[in-house]
């Protein structure tokens, strides 16, 4: 072989550094990416080696991993929301490993139903006539509409016209399902009346909306849920409320006053109720509708039914977290635990973090922050949290926080007013010790 020509493709695959690569990725990916090494102009077999493991780490090494959440955002969206229970944990790793009852009735050794793992227990918790579970409230909402609206129209206040995230807005929404939008009332001020005027004889349902990610203050007015109520009642028309985050107790002892439960939104006199099943109810990416069995029933049966439908695993993960919920457990889900952290916790944690990088090139100070449940569920309202803020010389914030997220596990840090900030709300007490190793191999 000459110097300035590569060896030949079968010489590199039987050396001995290449068996490890072949193990992991197989012949074809290994053989590609030595191809793509050669390319390059390499000829040395280390280095073409080198440079084809390198590639194929990079190129099979999962994008879906966990991260360590500095944000002080607890339902950050963007992170996967909620962490889930310990029971909910277990429940999807035991279906996860094998064949499940999914659609399966051991008893009569016949089909079943994949609802009857969750409609049950859905309805005792909610207090609900029936519910039912799909992929996601989009989903909920979706079906909801297609169901009960298409060809029709429905009422939305134009202070409800929510978009949230990248890609849900509720006028497309309701373009998609094939029903009519009709406006009703101003972005700051919607009464009951304007909902009455708006009343027509192709009028299917009226919609209201948690607004999820913002708060309209000031010279505003919206009717209460009462007034709603007898507007649909008086019509002869259902109401469905898209209440979004799942609430199922109280938040006042976190600080956070005036998030309405689905149980309440109920008692209001809403016919349906739709919410996710990631945000405050704590479990798996799902969406719910609870409410009258009659209007369940059309949903049900729908064909878009079948369409977002859970899969077994979200299945599993919703029953576990029905049961702890009903058994009062919920208080030691990973997204409770951390809410209700006293700051005492959080600055003992904060200062055990800080001794250990004592010495080190980095300046900490243990500063009051603010956390926020967020995940579209209480905008605007935060509660009180601890957090340590970062700084290096010759590094900026921004600078700093790329190298945290560029570990292993990459660690997620905020940036305030020209610091980076590690909140320690939404840091699990068990993920201390990989934010002091994030910093020291900073």
């Amino acid at each position: 072989m000459s110097a300035d020509r590569p060896p030949s493709m079968d010489s590199l695959l039987s050396r001995p550094e290449t068996a490890e690569p072949l193990s992991l990725y197989g012949r074809e990916a290994v053989k590609e990416e030595l191809r793509r090494a050669i390319a390059a102009g390499s000829t040395e077999p280390e280095t073409l080696i080198g440079a084809a493991r390198e590639s194929l780490s990079r190129r099979f090494a999962p994008t879906v991993v966990r991260v360590v959440n500095g944000t002080g955002v607890l339902l950050h969206t963007n992170l996967g929301r909620s962490p889930l229970a310990e029971g909910a944990r277990d429940a999807i790793a035991r279906v996860a490993a094998g064949y499940s009852t999914v659609e399966y009735e051991p008893a009569t050794g016949h089909r079943g139903k994949r609802q009857d793992h969750v409609r049950g227990a859905a309805r005792a918790l909610f207090g609900a006539e029936e519910a039912l579970v799909v992929n996601n409230n989009a989903s909920a909402v979706y079906l909801a509409l297609t169901a009960l609206a298409r060809g029709r129209a429905v009422l939305v206040s134009r202070g409800e016209l929510v978009a949230i995230g990248g890609s849900f807005k509720i006028p497309e929404i309701l373009e998609a399902s094939g029903a009519f939008l009709r406006e009703v009332g101003t972005t700051n001020r919607t009464t009951a009346d304007d909902y009455r005027r708006a009343l027509s004889a192709d009028t299917a349902l009226l919609l209201t909306v948690h607004p999820s990610n913002y708060e309209i203050r000031g010279y505003a007015i919206s009717p209460e849920p009462s007034e709603i109520a007898a507007v649909a009642r008086e019509a002869g028309i259902p109401w469905v409320h898209d209440q979004g985050t799942g609430c199922v107790v109280s938040l006042d002892e976190f600080g956070v006053s005036g998030e309405r439960t689905v149980t309440n939104c109920l008692a209001d006199g809403a016919d349906l109720v739709t919410f996710s099943g990631d945000k405050l109810f704590g479990g798996p990416q799902a969406g719910f509708a609870v409410g009258r069995a009659s209007l369940l029933s059309k949903l049900a049966e729908h064909p878009v039914a079948r369409v977002v439908r859970p899969d077994k695993l979200a299945l599993a993960g919703i029953a576990a977290t029905l049961t702890a919920w009903k058994t009062g457990r919920w208080r030691d889900f990973p997204l409770y635990r951390a809410a209700a952290a006293p700051i005492e916790a959080l600055e003992a944690r904060a200062e055990r973090i800080r001794s250990s990088m004592a010495g080190s090139a980095f300046a900490i100070e243990i500063v009051p922050s603010f956390a926020v449940f967020g995940g579209g569920t209480s905008p605007e309202k935060k509660f009180a949290s601890r957090a340590l803020a970062v700084a290096r010389e010759g590094l900026s914030a921004d600078e700093l926080t790329l190298r945290l997220r560029s570990g292993t596990p990459p660690v997620i840090a905020r940036v305030e007013a020209g610091r980076a900030l590690l909140d320690l709300r939404t840091i699990l007490p068990e993920e201390d010790v990989v934010v002091e190793r994030a910093l020291k191999e900073v």
